[in-house]
């Protein structure tokens, strides 16, 4: 079965029809109604003539089920499909992003200043105090997205020029909400080493790196490494930005069902890079028991030759040394958090949590949990899509903490910091906003990065993380 038709899987049709068929139109339109489909447009291009030319915008489920839909038409009397057009594809087509410049050049005086010979005193005086560079030039607003290609999405390891369109996309996002630019910098290696060379080689452009969709456990090594040679704020996305979103959701989520956070029981499923950031978030907020499972279990004490975030995570979580697979895990738990992938639960395993019990299944697209039925048994219900309530969704993060960290010229970002964006990111939802199907705000909403980056800013000041 597709899923619910949505614009990711929208296509156009040309449709050729007999003018004298009066009721073509209206056949085309049940026709794709009763193959699922959804129109979303009706364009009439050429309306004279022995034929009538129609473009028509339909959302699918799926490829498959975008082919059927074109089938379907195809098939009806009178009516023939000149041309299909995926229209995701058509979006992408020559690259998302371009470059422009800030300054005019329309005399030889601007050519001059801009360039050749006046720009010789600009360099020479970077020569002397290389920090006036975040003035000078372009890296006090530049950000560089990193990727190797080798945990994309829910794609997995598809390699760093298929990851392309995912960085772009990115930097669409940095420029859209946050009037940062940055640039896809995606890397044909996967050792750690060499990434980190290679950051550490191009660093003098760039303002802030943005580690995106490297696989764990070397993100965490990467991660690390460059925050120890790097004089600029490095973020990995994956863990932090998702930390961050799950915890502003997590404080709304609280004030619903009224319930402190530091009395809470929290499972989690996921012992990746998202995992890991979401679980130290949580304990250094005053969250006591967390229990956290895999695909063979519970971690804890119990189990033998785990290594790096696993083997963190079972020593730092599941206090009370529970065993068992994640429906043990659920039992008696005051808030759900999925990191993983689909349908690792059953609805009606929600039973067994406690009274009132939360539930973010973040797994995309498909969740640990069907958010549905999950909502028999919860009392708010969060997912990372968008066409469910309350999407945990990077974007409320990652755009307000460079634009912070930036405008503060900071060295690094904090648990401080990101605790800071955190609760900013969950106060943008007021009290009389605040539902079960409204705990996270959208991140077309305005207030979201300027909340976000005055927050990280004042914190970055505060606790001098800046370069001055």
């Amino acid at each position: 079965m597709p899923g619910t038709p949505n614009a990711s899987y929208s296509i156009t049709m040309r449709l050729h029809l007999q003018s004298d068929d009066p009721l073509a139109v209206g056949r085309v339109a049940t026709a794709i109604g009763d193959a699922g489909g959804a129109v979303v447009a009706m364009d009439f291009v050429d309306p004279t003539g022995d034929r009538l030319v129609v473009d028509v915008t339909v959302n699918a489920g799926d490829s498959d089920h975008a082919d059927r839909i074109t089938a379907a038409v195809d098939a009806l009397e009178n009516v023939d499909v000149h041309r299909s057009s995926d229209r995701t594809f058509l979006m992408h087509l020559h690259g998302k992003l371009e470059v422009r410049p800030t300054v005019p050049l329309k005399t030889r005086d601007d050519l001059s200043m801009a360039y050749t010979p006046g720009v010789a005193r600009v360099c020479l005086a970077l020569a002397k105090d290389p920090s006036d560079a975040r003035q000078l030039t372009i890296k006090g607003n530049t950000v560089a997205i990193v990727t190797d290609g080798t945990a994309v999405l829910g794609l997995g390891d598809i390699g760093p020029t298929a990851a392309l369109p995912v960085m772009e996309g990115k930097a669409v996002l940095f420029k859209k909400f946050a009037d940062i630019d940055a640039w896809p910098v995606c890397i044909d290696t996967t050792d750690p080493d060499e990434i980190v060379k290679v950051v550490e080689a191009i660093a003098p452009v760039y303002g802030g790196i943005n580690l995106e969709d490297i696989a764990a456990p070397k993100c965490f090594e990467i991660e690390d490494r460059l925050k120890a040679s790097l004089d600029i704020p490095v973020f990995h996305d994956d863990q932090h930005g998702t930390a961050i979103v799950v915890l502003a959701a997590l404080y709304n989520a609280l004030r619903l069902v009224d319930k402190p956070l530091e009395d809470l029981t929290v499972a989690m499923v996921g012992a990746g890079a998202a995992g890991v950031a979401i679980a130290k978030l949580l304990l250094r907020e005053g969250v006591k028991e967390i229990v956290v499972a895999d695909s063979r279990g519970i971690l804890g004490s119990h189990r033998e030759g785990l290594e790096g975030s696993k083997a963190w995570l079972a020593e730092n979580t599941n206090h009370r040394d529970r065993n068992g697979d994640l429906r043990t895990a659920i039992e008696g738990a005051d808030v759900f958090v999925g990191v993983s992938g689909p349908d690792v639960l059953e609805p009606e395993d929600l039973a067994t949590m406690a009274p009132d019990p939360i539930v973010f299944a973040l797994a995309n697209p498909d969740p640990e949990v069907d958010p549905i039925e999950a909502g028999r048994y919860a009392a708010v219900v969060a997912t990372g899509r968008s066409d469910y309530p309350n999407q945990i969704n990077n974007v409320l993060a990652f755009p307000g903490v460079f634009r912070g960290a930036l405008d503060a010229r900071a060295r690094f970002i904090t648990e401080e910091m990101k605790v800071a964006a955190a609760r900013a990111l969950a106060d943008v939802v007021s009290a009389e906003e605040l539902r079960s199907t409204y705990i996270v705000p959208s991140p077309f909403d305005e207030r979201v990065v300027p909340a976000v980056a005055a927050a990280v800013r004042d914190e970055a000041k505060r606790t001098a993380a800046t370069t001055g």
